[in-house]
Order: structure tokens, then C-alpha cells, then sequence
């Protein structure tokens, strides 16, 4: 096993943007509008995880012909995301052509999944994919894992990595977060600037539509009369998220779920990759004590990219699109050394 990091990837190479795309939110928007075909996967299998005695989870996985023998990718996608999100299938498709399962996993409720839960998701709900992790070792045998999440999935990622040191029954061999929303508050805060209107809004509407398909789900196990007069995020976390997972409010809620409390528990690999010009997560986060000279942490943070873009020049088999590539070596660090 390696001894730090920076043993299986200490050269990253740096980030281009493509030509027009040097600016954060042009980049963030371009790369959420993009269409994108994956020619080269197959048909994902759609598969039930039991996580808790009342709660599925749905995954869409890609399965080599001898799955037992490869690695997996376990990918995770961000607030109000799914497993059809470009960068979700991006990583499906970087994983599938090195001979690597992947296994694509919607939140609680996330992907049309309500009917399948009586609860809600949050930022820090690291037990679903541990669960899904745990299953697919002693079920499907498979020998060894990585994590890759994107925002919110990336936060995950991150209290993976620091739940999971003191758990080698799981082969977990190394964890990326891109663009991750470490410390909830800050990029709470960083959403709610009045430039970042369009982005908070839209979060915010599908956030109150999926609470309506949930009551519509579960009558009567949501009280939807202040849902509204909601009109933040932070107001939808006070009323509804962080009451239901017994947090109380948002500012305990952010502050008990943010990756950041566990940072210096992490003993396997991880990479983070984030950018000076992400719109609402702030990168001065990724370069405080916690974070800062970690023996199993190395953190990039690139001039552009944008909030989950990273989009380059054209190139083959999708290697423009440059944090899911690098994501996938970082992984072949470890998977195939």
C-alpha cells in the first residue's frame, strides 16, 4: 500500500481551458448546456441497493464481462443531480475503456427515485454509498473501489476517504472530489452573491419540485405550507433537510456534514481538484491547515474550470474534458500499479 498521495500521482498535468471558455461561469454553463453522446458504453443495468430496512437506492452500473476481476468506479453527482449528468457518464466512459466496472449512483430521491425512500438526502449522507460499497464487496466480490464525486458528491467523497481508514474490508484504494463543496457554509454563502442569482435559483426551484413529487410519494409525511415562501437554499436546509436528519438547523447542519471536520483522518489517496474561477465554491477553502501539506492529500487548484467543467481543447475519447480524466488516472494509480 502506498504511503501518502503524492506516491501514485504527483504529476498533474496542468489545465487548458478551451479557447472561449476562460471565464467561470462561462465554463460552469457551457459545460451543464453541452450535449454529449458516449457512443462506446453499453446499456447500464439499473440496480436496487437496500441501504436501510425502508430505503432503496437507485445505481446504473456498467459491468465488464468479468466484473469479479476489475476494478470499480464508484461515481457521485451533486445537489439535485443524477446519474445522467454528463460528467456522471463522462467518468462511466473514461472507467469502461480501461476494462473498469463503474457504478453510477443517484442520491436519495435524486434520479426519479422519491417512491423509494420515506427521507431526504444530505451533503454529508456517506452511508448510502457505503452501503452500495459493501454490498458489491461481499455480494459481487469485486476486489477493490475508487470514489470520484462532483460537488456535493465530492464533499461525499472527501468523508469517505476520512470514514473509511480504519475499514480495509471495504478496498477502498483512493477517492476524488472535484470542485467540492468541503466547507457547506462558505459555499452556501458563496451562492447566495447576488451575481450567482441564476444558479441559486435554479437549485432552489428544484428543490421545491422535488419536495412536491415527494409529498406526492409519501401524502402527509411533509408538511409543504412554508415550501412557498422558500426562496434560498439555506432556508430550504433550516426547514427541511436539516430537521430531518436530526441536525437541527442549517448552520449545525453545515457545519456537522462538511468534509473539512474529518480531513485529517484520511490515510488513502485523494485528489481534489477545484478552480480560481468556480462561481460558488470558494477556493480559499482548499488552502487552509487542515488541507495544507496532508501526507494523503494532494490538492490542485487550476486558474479556470469553472464549477464542474474543465473543458479543454477537442480532443479523443473525451480527455478535453480534463478533471474526469485526470480523475480516472489518479485512480489508475492504484487500481493498476
Amino acid at each position: 500500500m502506498p504511503t501518502s498521495s503524492s506516491t501514485s500521482f504527483a504529476d498533474i498535468p496542468p489545465f487548458t481551458p478551451r479557447r472561449f471558455l476562460a471565464n467561470g461561469h462561462v465554463m460552469t454553463v457551457y459545460a451543464w448546456a453541452r450535449a454529449r453522446r458516449f457512443p462506446g458504453l453499453p446499456v447500464a443495468e439499473a440496480r436496487l441497493f437496500q441501504v436501510t430496512a425502508d430505503t432503496q437506492v437507485l445505481a446504473r452500473c456498467f459491468w465488464q464481462a468479468d466484473r469479479a476481476a476489475r476494478p470499480t468506479l464508484v461515481a457521485l453527482h451533486g445537489l439535485e443531480g443524477s446519474t445522467e449528468v454528463h460528467y456522471m457518464r463522462g467518468l462511466a466512459h473514461q472507467a469502461w475503456r480501461r476494462g473498469w466496472n463503474a457504478v453510477l449512483l443517484n442520491q436519495r430521491n435524486c434520479g426519479g427515485t422519491e417512491h423509494l425512500t420515506p427521507g431526504l438526502y444530505h451533503s454529508g449522507l456517506t452511508d448510502d454509498p457505503l452501503a452500495v460499497i459493501r454490498e458489491l464487496r461481499e455480494i459481487d466480490r469485486l476486489p477493490s473501489f475508487g470514489v470520484v464525486g462532483y460537488s456535493l458528491g465530492g464533499n461525499l467523497a472527501v468523508k469517505i476517504a476520512s470514514e473509511t481508514s480504519d475499514r480495509p474490508e471495504l478496498a477502498l484504494r483512493s477517492v476524488v472530489a472535484v470542485c467540492p463543496t468541503i466547507e457547506l457554509d462558505i459555499c452556501v454563502r458563496a451562492i447566495e452573491r447576488r451575481g450567482n442569482f441564476p444558479y441559486h435559483w435554479n437549485f432552489v426551484r428544484n428543490l421545491k419540485s422535488r419536495m412536491r413529487r415527494k409529498a406526492q410519494a409519501w401524502p402527509a409525511a411533509f408538511d409543504l405550507s412554508p415550501l412557498d415562501a422558500i426562496r434560498s437554499i439555506r432556508r430550504f436546509d433550516d426547514v427541511y433537510t436539516a430537521p430531518s436528519h436530526g441536525f437541527g438547523d442549517a448552520a449545525n447542519y453545515y457545519q456537522c456534514a462538511s468534509a473539512m471536520r474529518g480531513i485529517a483522518r484520511i490515510t488513502v489517496p485523494t485528489l481534489i481538484l477545484a478552480a480560481e474561477d468556480d462561481p460558488f465554491v470558494p477556493p480559499d477553502q482548499f488552502r487552509t491547515k487542515p488541507l495544507s501539506g496532508h501526507p494523503w492529500v494532494t490538492v490542485r487548484v487550476e486558474p479556470h474550470g469553472g464549477h464542474c467543467g474543465f473543458i479543454g481543447e477537442p480532443a479523443p475519447d473525451g480527455e478535453d474534458y480534463w478533471a474526469e480524466a485526470t480523475a480516472v488516472r489518479f485512480l489508475a494509480g492504484q487500481f493498476e500499479r
